[in-house]
């Protein structure tokens, strides 16, 4: 009795203590990943039009701008092929500072990029591989700052753990907006467009001390020794590689992608593509709509975290699924808040859209990684979640400009981001989840 009983004594401390350094890392490198990514959405936005992408046209240099902003998306699946494998066979932790290393120099690189009126041709060209590698670093970076958090939580609070790092997407995304409305207020708009603009990415060097943190103090999940134990194990002859494995199994994978489509149409059509059709269109001022995004922020996290703890309770699925059906029905009544041009109706209008989208966040982050098996987890959630940014986010903002260019009205975006969470709801219905708590499979039978 005195053994078992001194056990947790000695013992919980040090869980504790591990799980607040896990969380914290995973939180801040995932916030300062995203401010990396999204500032470009941001700047992309607002001028890098007009320097990278000069044209007599306003509509095609937005468009091209835009279509560099999906380029980023397109290096996802490649990030999170390379960091999948990296990371499911050496270990979560290893990758994460991989990827965010290279996040930190691709994006400091992009602050120093000369313009096309600077170097000409090559200045597009340079921004669209720089921007690339950005999405190959999100792309492997999502996987290891999800399941360094999610795999070490207790098995009750799964779908809280693996979202609290999704937080870092609310604060990346809120640090970058008043990083740009202070520059934006400090500076002339030939200031900003000259040289200010370039601030907020010469930021991203504040990535290096959070990875030397990751370095040493983090230790990688108790269920990825677990596999790698398992996997020396085997009498297999040669060891497999867990993206081929993911890739046999074509129908979890779409499944999963297509359950996490509306969640990134949301995010980046309210953040990018309503912040350029406010901006544009409606003659909103960029300060007044970076400030509704910013504090729309607060209710992604809000949501992120309250269905994400409800999903511990609740059958994830059905979380999921009644938040994007919620956003579905809301994608019809937040344009026209956005079209009163008030600045309350407006908050309003991003807030919900983002709340819902934090539901769908929350719960979703958990249920994409316990799709898969701890051996394949890493590669299996982050080829799933690219694939799903590549289909939606990196072409929602094109598609939201292009759709209101051809039919002059918002109510085709709406049905575009309706139509996304029927698509969702129909794979939610149909995605097969391990019934183990650690994800492990149930069958060895095939898609």
């Amino acid at each position: 009795m005195s053994t078992k009983a001194s056990t947790p004594v000695a013992t919980a401390p040090v869980a504790t203590t591990r799980q607040g350094r896990v969380l914290f890392a995973s939180v801040a490198a995932q916030s300062i990943e995203y401010y990396d990514f999204l500032i470009y959405g941001t700047a992309a936005s607002l001028v890098l039009n007009n320097l990278f992408f000069p044209s007599g046209n306003s509509l095609a240099s937005t468009l091209a701008t835009f279509a560099t902003f999906a380029v980023g998306f397109a290096g996802r699946p490649i990030g999170a092929a390379l960091f999948g494998h990296f990371g499911d066979k050496f270990g979560r932790k290893p990758a994460l500072l991989t990827a965010m290393l290279m996040m930190a120099v691709s994006s400091t690189l992009i602050g120093l990029l000369p313009t096309y009126g600077a170097i000409g041709a090559g200045a597009p060209v340079l921004l669209v591989l720089l921007r690339i590698a950005q999405g190959i670093s999100v792309g492997g970076h999502f996987g290891g700052a999800t399941l360094l958090a999610l795999e070490s939580a207790p098995s009750n609070r799964r779908g809280l753990f693996g979202a609290l790092p999704q937080i870092g997407v609310a604060i990346g995304m809120i640090t970058g907006t008043l990083v740009f409305l202070l520059v934006s207020g400090l500076t002339t708009d030939d200031q900003f467009s000259s040289w200010g603009w370039r601030l907020p990415f010469l930021l991203s060097v504040v990535m290096f001390p959070v990875a030397y943190f990751v370095h040493r103090y983090v230790e990688d999940t108790p269920e990825f020794h677990q596999a790698e134990a398992k996997a020396s194990t085997r009498k297999d002859s040669a060891p497999r590689s867990s993206v081929l494995e993911v890739l046999r199994r074509p129908k979890q994978l779409l499944l999963v992608a297509f359950t996490f489509l509306p969640a990134t149409i949301s995010f980046y059509g309210i953040i990018t593509g309503l912040l350029h059709y406010a901006t544009e269109e409606l003659d909103v001022s960029k300060d007044t709509m970076l400030t509704v995004e910013m504090l729309s922020m607060l209710a992604f996290t809000a949501g992120t975290i309250g269905f994400a703890w409800l999903s511990d309770l609740v059958d994830r699925r059905k979380v999921y699924a009644g938040s994007a059906l919620f956003f579905g029905v809301w994608a019809f009544a937040m344009f026209p808040l956005m079209e009163t041009r008030s600045f309350p109706l407006m908050l309003v209008g991003a807030s919900v859209g983002l709340f819902a989208c934090g539901g769908m966040f929350g719960p979703g982050t958990a249920l994409l990684a316990e799709a898969f098996p701890a051996g394949m987890r890493y590669s299996g959630s982050s080829l799933g979640n690219q694939l799903a940014n590549i289909l939606g986010a990196g072409l929602a903002p094109f598609i939201m400009v292009a759709l209101l260019a051809a039919t002059d009205t918002t109510v085709s975006v709406s049905v575009y981001m309706a139509a996304s969470c029927v698509i969702s709801l129909c794979a939610v219905a149909m995605l097969k989840v391990p019934t183990s708590a650690s994800g492990e499979e149930p069958s060895r039978d095939r898609d």
